[in-house]
């Protein structure tokens, strides 16, 4: 119900909603109390599907819409934003966002709950009010997905959205019964059954495994190497060469090894010291589906000379170079964050940052 007497414009909602339950139903009513006009901020947008992040910005966005009556669903406005990996760009990009949507001078209001790590973000935005609304329930949508994903192995989808009632909207299961028509969904729930068998091979563990790995990128000229990955996670989507590394190698060793297994490409130590440029660990928590995985990208620049020949193996099921140019229209086609990875080196989404 609209309160035209709230002390605030605006209402900010912030979540990625994979899949959209009741808590985070909840806290949308809360904010569409807390102002005339409420803004959902869609995470993880633009990025391919997987398990994770089976659902674009705009499908996620229809399942709010189901959810909510039309006057509500009048007031509502969405805001799709990549994840950065980068906290100071990623509040940037919402704030800029917001601003844009609403221009000029307005109290806002960002209603979300501060549960633990993964929300500290909420404190991250000065000067608007911040309605810390507490629990809304016990609600996890990794478990929603897991049952979900998990139901396509033995065809009990019914079964499971029916065991789901006390945990989605109504609105949102008929969304997923339909959406289960699609392709994606044997698609995914594949990929998610590979991901729990490798997750289970760790469940011993005193502690959670954490991986190192190493990716190679190889500039030349205006082109960027790439692989097309040949196995799951991420099966059918670019890459940047790369694996885990080796117990009884350096990083360094092992970008090598990995670039000459999986392109074919080897070069003299004179030359390949020559073209590196630079070194970046990416580390962020949630960069890979397989869990707490910190790689080291190593940044090559071959310079202007005509593109070696290079033949895909190993893991990659085909390898060509790309025009960095065109590398910001394929975001949606990247495996895990190295669509990411690329924007560090080559400044894909704010030219200003480009370290060419």
């Amino acid at each position: 119900m609209t309160n035209l007497a709230t002390p605030h414009d605006v209402a900010v909602y912030i979540g990625r909603f994979q899949v959209f339950h009741h808590a985070q139903l909840a806290l949308l009513r809360r904010a569409l109390q807390a102002a005339p006009q409420c803004v959902v901020v869609m995470g993880s947008a633009l990025q391919a599907r997987s398990p994770r992040n089976p659902f674009t910005w705009e499908e996620r966005a229809q399942m709010i819409r189901l959810a909510l009556p039309e006057a509500d669903r009048a007031r509502l406005k969405f805001l799709p934003v990549r994840d950065y990996y980068d906290q100071a760009r990623w509040v940037t990009a919402v704030r800029e966002g917001v601003g844009q949507l609403f221009p000029g001078q307005h109290s806002v209001v960002l209603v979300g709950h501060l549960k633990d790590a993964t929300s500290t973000y909420l404190r991250d935005f000065p000067g608007w009010a911040l309605d810390d609304a507490g629990s809304q329930g016990d609600i996890h949508a990794s478990s929603l997905r897991d049952a979900y994903f998990g139901a396509a192995q033995d065809g009990s989808l019914d079964a499971a959205l029916s065991a789901l009632v006390s945990q989605a909207p109504g609105s949102t299961l008929q969304f997923l019964r339909a959406w289960s028509h699609l392709p994606a969904y044997s698609q995914l729930a594949h990929e998610w059954e590979s991901l729990r068998r490798e997750k289970a091979l760790w469940a011993g563990s005193p502690y959670p495994p954490v991986f190192v790995t190493v990716d190679a990128v190889i500039q030349c000229g205006q082109q960027v190497l790439l692989i097309e990955r040949g196995r799951s996670p991420g099966k059918g989507l670019y890459a940047v060469p790369g694996g885990f590394i080796e117990p009884r190698e350096t990083a360094w060793q092992s970008a090598l090894r990995e670039l000459d297994e999986e392109t074919g490409l080897r070069l003299l130590d004179t030359d390949i010291q020559a073209a590196f440029k630079a070194v970046q660990v990416f580390d962020h928590p949630d960069r890979s589906q397989r869990g707490r995985v910190i790689t080291h990208a190593h940044w090559f620049d071959l310079g202007s000379r005509r593109p070696p020949e290079v033949r895909a193996g190993d893991d990659a099921a085909a390898v060509r170079w790309v025009p960095i140019a065109e590398l910001a229209a394929m975001e949606d086609q990247f495996h895990d964050d190295h669509f990411h990875m690329l924007d560090f080196f080559f400044g894909l989404t704010d030219p200003s940052r480009s370290r060419r």
